[in-house]
Order: C-alpha cells, then sequence, then structure tokens
C-alpha cells in the first residue's frame, strides 16, 4: 500500500477498530520495522516528522474529541493501533500511548476546555508532545512522598523540585507536573500543573542510558524557581484520587506495550520453529516446542483479554482500577517470560542481536517498572479486593 497517500480516518461504525488495526500493522511492518533496531542500537529519538505522520493518520487523536482534531473513538481503538505498533517499533508506539493513553487524557479527561483547546489540537496533529512528570529521587512508588513545590505568589506557580525517570524528558514540548501545593500531609497536598518545556528555570539533566527503551527519552527535569501561570493548573490539592484514576488508563497503554511485546516473540518463535531444523526434522515437530508454545500462547491470550475487559468496561470514560492493576501485573509478567521462552526457543540464535529477541526482552522489563510495578499491581489489587488501604509506612 502507498502509505503517504492514505486518507485520514474517520470513524463511522465498530468495524473502524479493525481497519485502524490493519492500517497500524501496515505502517509498522513497512515503515517502522525496517528502522526500528538501528533506532534501538543508536538510542535516537522518535522524529519529529514521523510523529507528524502517525498525526496524519489520525492515530494521535483516537480518544479525543472530534472538536479538538480527534476521533472520539473508545478507548479500545487506541489500544489495538497501540499494539501492532508496539509490535514492530516501541518508539512509535510510544506516541500514540502519550497522546491517548498518557499526560494528554488525564489533560481531556480532568482540564478545562480552555486548557484543552490550548494543548490537545497539536497534539493531536503530531506537532507537541506532553510527558508525564511523577516520580522524583525520593518518591517512586511511594508517590505520595513527591516534594516538588509550586507556591503561588501574583498571579503565577513558583516551582521548584527535581523530577526523575521522566520518560519523553528533555524532548516533550508540555510536561504535567505533580506538586505538591501546600503543607498538608501525604497526598492531601498534590495536585498538577502543565508547565511547558521552554519556562524559565526548567532545566534538564543528562538523557539516561537505560537497558531498554531506547528512542524514548529519559531524563530528570530540574524546577528552580520556575515561574507557572495560574491558569496552568489542571488538578489543584486534594484531587489525587482524580489525578490517579485517569492515571489508571496509562496503565491500561502500558499493559498493551507489554502485550504487544509477548505477541512479537511468540510471532517470531511460531516462524522460527517451522524454518530451523534439527536432527532431521523442524522444531515444531519436537513436543517439548509444542508445550513451550502452548505455554506462550495461553500466557499472551490471558493477558489480552483483561485489557480488553477493562477498555470495554471503560469505554470513553475511567476503568475499574481493579481490572487495570490485574491487566497490567499479568501482563508487565507475562511479557518478561514469554519472552524469555522465546529466547530460549531460538536457542543460540536467541542471544544474539539478530533475531530482535534481545530488545524484546530488554523492553519488556521496562514497561514492568514503569507506570506502577508488578509488586505494586499486586498491593493495589489485594487492596481493590478487600476495598481498604494499606500503609506501608508503619
Amino acid at each position: 500500500m502507498a502509505l503517504m497517500s492514505t486518507p485520514r480516518l474517520v470513524r463511522d461504525d465498530d468495524a473502524q477498530r479493525e481497519q485502524m488495526r490493519a492500517l497500524a500493522a501496515d505502517v509498522a511492518a513497512e515503515r517502522y520495522a525496517p528502522r526500528a533496531a538501528e533506532w534501538d542500537a543508536n538510542r535516537t529519538p522518535f522524529p519529529i516528522e514521523e510523529r507528524r505522520f502517525l498525526g496524519a493518520l489520525g492515530f494521535l487523536g483516537i480518544t479525543h474529541p472530534e472538536r479538538f482534531g480527534g476521533l472520539g473513538a473508545p478507548l479500545l481503538d487506541a489500544l489495538v493501533v497501540l499494539e501492532e505498533l508496539a509490535k514492530q517499533c516501541r518508539p512509535a508506539a510510544f506516541q500514540v500511548f502519550e497522546a491517548n493513553t498518557g499526560p494528554a487524557q488525564v489533560l481531556n479527561l480532568l482540564g478545562s476546555e480552555e486548557q484543552r483547546a490550548r494543548y490537545l489540537p497539536a497534539i493531536v496533529r503530531g506537532d507537541a508532545t506532553m510527558a508525564l512528570a511523577i516520580s522524583e529521587p525520593d518518591a517512586g512508588s511511594a508517590a505520595t512522598d513527591l516534594a516538588t513545590r509550586a507556591t503561588l505568589a501574583d498571579g503565577s506557580y513558583l516551582v521548584n523540585g527535581t523530577k526523575r525517570w521522566i520518560s519523553n524528558g528533555g524532548e516533550a514540548d508540555h510536561y504535567l507536573v505533580y506538586v505538591r501545593l501546600n503543607d498538608r500531609p501525604g497526598a492531601k497536598a498534590i495536585g498538577a500543573l502543565i508547565v511547558d518545556a521552554n519556562t524559565p528555570g526548567v532545566s534538564f539533566g543528562a538523557s539516561e542510558k537505560l537497558m531498554g527503551f531506547r528512542g524514548i527519552p529519559s531524563a530528570d527535569i530540574i524546577f528552580e524557581d520556575a515561574h507557572v501561570p495560574a491558569e496552568n493548573l489542571l488538578v489543584g490539592a486534594g484531587r489525587f484520587r482524580d489525578l490517579f484514576g485517569g492515571f489508571s488508563i496509562e496503565r491500561l497503554g502500558n499493559a498493551t506495550m507489554s502485550l504487544a511485546i509477548a505477541q512479537a516473540a511468540l510471532d517470531r518463535s511460531l516462524a522460527y520453529v517451522h524454518e530451523r531444523k534439527q536432527f532431521g526434522k523442524p522444531l515444531i515437530e519436537f513436543q517439548s516446542i509444542q508445550l513451550t508454545l502452548a505455554d506462550m500462547l495461553m500466557q499472551v491470550e490471558a493477558a489480552r483479554l483483561l485489557i480488553y475487559r477493562a477498555a470495554a468496561n471503560a469505554d470513553h470514560g475511567l476503568p475499574n482500577s481493579l481490572e487495570v492493576s490485574l491487566a497490567k501485573c499479568t501482563a508487565n509478567e507475562m511479557a518478561k517470560r514469554v519472552t524469555d521462552l522465546a529466547m530460549q526457543v531460538h536457542g543460540g540464535n536467541g542471544y544474539t542481536e539478530e533475531y530482535g529477541l534481545e530488545r524484546l526482552h530488554r523492553d519488556a522489563h521496562g514497561w514492568a517498572i514503569a507506570g506502577g510495578t508488578p509488586t505494586m499491581q499486586r498491593i493495589r489489587i489485594v487492596s481493590e479486593l478487600l476495598g481498604r488501604s494499606f500503609d506501608q509506612r508503619r
């Protein structure tokens, strides 16, 4: 197909989802698969012109309102596109992830009409990006320990602090920054500001040399008396639960990235065992290989059903937090196991860069850490199941 001449998608009915899936699969195979390994090896940030290409296809506005240039489609539509792109190229999929399930979606759900009109059209077109800034040097899983402070004075917030492990840090145009707005303890003081990257007093650390996530920059953000207009307050103090409700959508995007990685490992393994021969016959003829493939498929499909259930129940709103944690924890752990099994199926070839399995395995571990580790998800699962919280500080 002629990808550059593909018309922009216009949603008509539920059949549109499969049209989007097919288009995303073609784009991923023809445009990004040939370049993904090189971008990974060189840690190349995703090119701006490619982001705009995804915007022109409609992929960056799948879940956003039509009045801002989006398609106004359900969350599941974005996830199927995300999966197809991520099978071949995680940096390409990350653009769809950030725009549809990441901070731009939190803005869409919780922002004012003026804020949405100011930021969303450019994000949907691919002209701008928004990254999320929660973690800090001393606040990772314990997000409510964050210390970055924003003080209101003379019509603007004065922001001071440091954010760490910021995906797309130093590359994004805007940041959704979790801050402490007053002296109340824990989550009661936490809100969120939209901070433009070119704000005086905002600087960035060196890009991290991560094991995976290559092509998706990660860097510290340093705020030193950064003045942010008062109208950039997205969520005030005391609405931490609302913020993390929006963040649950990002976790479904995260789970889908893990699903895509595992599906890619399974697909490559299925092709390999039909081609590779040992002892005079294809590997697929060996019972041990058949059992391994069956285990891989069962794990992939179980994760897919959990993700799709949570997304379908969310539709255009917030997903159920228990369903999200079940999906994310299952998919994250599954992707690590399945990519490891794929390497074993490939034998010595699985340990080379040529077959791309090591790249899948590295990325699988990265997505398990991002957005709340499997350990923290297990704690959330029990908390949601019992309807009570557990104080980890006691």
